[in-house]
């Protein structure tokens, strides 16, 4: 009897093997959905829209930008969670990814229900001032920060530019006090208006106010100098290796998607990004494109996981 059950044991699994290698291989049947946690216009859109159309010639199949705002990222977020792990479902994720699980008391979902795909891109911000702060370098914002009361600009309580400047308050010790806004692009205007001074932003968003005078850029967050702004240090040349913060986006589908299709869309992202009409389009946008392993972009997304939560923590940082 026993001896029966171990050989119809083994028939199970076989037969399970058996149907999911024949699901990667007929993967996909339908369009596919891709998920971006914002409105149309925003970095992330941008990404989504340049790629899927390469991505559909890769898949054979229609891939459908599908724009979820609201709640930080959580709608979607939450909506790629609880989907079906049949990869018909991808999420296009930033760093509110792992933001709102230390911000938020009850996010609607965990990182557990989630699979990464691909840590698809990556982007500097621009550390940038108006005009008329008298600073030429990080330095001398520091030092004009300790001796007045200078106030920065941000996309709202918990969004990554909001983030960047708690982490780089945290390393260079300066009293920065925080103006959120609705949105990054009111920010940045606020910041080339005098509204307020300092403002962590887009390399595509603060550039042009950079280049007419209106701001002056100080340096980049990102480990490397931004090709669209070489002459600009990164903070890590100005002293503030702890300050590095990149604006990624991540691939991800439910948890439970085979590991046939995880593959399968992880190869054709990659395959996207090759072509040159998207490196071309990243490089006008300032965004670098990656495409990680699904193995590296976990363990990118646990670091980071790890690195915002201690910034959240030690800056006291909470839902207003």
């Amino acid at each position: 009897m026993s001896r029966c059950t171990n050989i119809a044991k083994i028939f199970g699994v076989c037969a399970a093997l058996a149907a999911s290698l024949s699901y990667g291989q007929t993967y996909p049947a339908r369009p596919v959905r891709l998920l971006i946690p914002f409105a149309p216009g925003g970095i992330f859109d941008f990404v989504g829209r340049v790629v899927s159309p390469k991505l559909s010639e890769s898949l054979g199949q229609t891939v459908v930008v599908d724009n979820r705002p609201g709640g930080g990222g959580m709608i979607a977020m939450s909506t790629a969670a609880k989907a079906t792990p049949d990869g018909y479902t991808v999420l296009l994720a930033d760093p509110s990814l792992v933001i709102n699980l230390s911000l938020q008391p009850n996010p609607p979902y965990a990182l557990k229900e989630l699979s990464p795909v691909s840590v698809l891109t990556t982007a500097s911000l621009v550390l940038a001032v108006h005009s008329k702060v008298a600073a030429r370098n990080v330095k001398e914002l520091i030092d004009v920060a300790r001796a007045g009361k200078l106030s920065y600009g941000s996309a709202g309580v918990g969004t990554t530019p909001h983030m960047a400047a708690e982490l780089f308050k945290d390393a260079s010790k300066a009293p920065l006090l925080h103006v959120p806004f609705k949105g990054i692009g009111p920010a940045v205007t606020a910041v080339a208006s005098g509204q307020v001074q300092v403002v962590f932003g887009s390399v595509a968003g603060t550039e042009s106010f950079i280049r007419d005078g209106r701001m002056r850029g100080l340096a980049t967050t990102g480990e490397r100098r931004a090709k669209a702004l070489p002459d600009l240090p990164t903070l890590v040349e100005a002293g503030y290796p702890g300050a590095v913060v990149s604006v990624w986006g991540t691939v991800l589908v439910p948890a439970g998607t085979s590991t046939q299709v995880i593959s399968r869309l992880n190869a054709d992202f990659r395959r996207a990004l090759a072509e040159p009409e998207v490196k071309n389009a990243f490089d006008k946008a300032a965004i670098e494109p990656l495409g990680t392993t699904p193995a590296d972009a976990s363990a990118f997304i646990a670091s980071e996981n790890k690195k915002w939560a201690a910034v959240i923590r030690a800056a006291g940082i909470k839902l207003e």
